[in-house]
């Protein structure tokens, strides 16, 4: 629902915006997104309605779940455990390199929700 028609009919009282996230509950819910549609690669949203970790970050951002610079926050998070790792690359081209299976997307976002912890976040 477009946050205009979100927005208005909040003001009416026939809806509860959500309350924005901070990045470790953000990264939570973009795992809980995957999991209940489905991952998939090279596309933020697949033909079948799966979606990449960044298609999962959008949806969560255009409903109102997470403001962009917490979303942002959750990135930085995500490129520090994927340092940490050795891996240098962006996480959505991480998320997109054959051979990637959905373990170690999982195993990637909850490491990073730990850390956002770690950090107060």
């Amino acid at each position: 629902m477009p946050a205009s028609v979100r927005t208005a009919l909040a003001g009416l009282g026939w809806w509860n915006n959500p309350v924005p996230q901070p990045p470790s509950a953000h990264l939570d819910q973009v795992l809980a997104v995957l999991e209940r549609y489905g991952w998939c690669q090279s596309l933020d949203v697949g033909l079948t309605g799966r979606l990449c970790m960044r298609g999962a970050q959008q949806l969560l951002e255009n409903t109102g779940h997470v403001t962009p610079a917490a979303r942002d926050r959750a990135v930085d998070h995500m490129q520090t455990v994927l340092a940490h790792a050795g891996i240098t690359m962006s996480f959505w081209t991480w998320n997109d390199l054959p051979g990637q299976q959905f373990p170690q997307v999982k195993a990637l976002i909850t490491r990073s929700a730990a850390h956002a912890r770690r950090q107060g976040e």
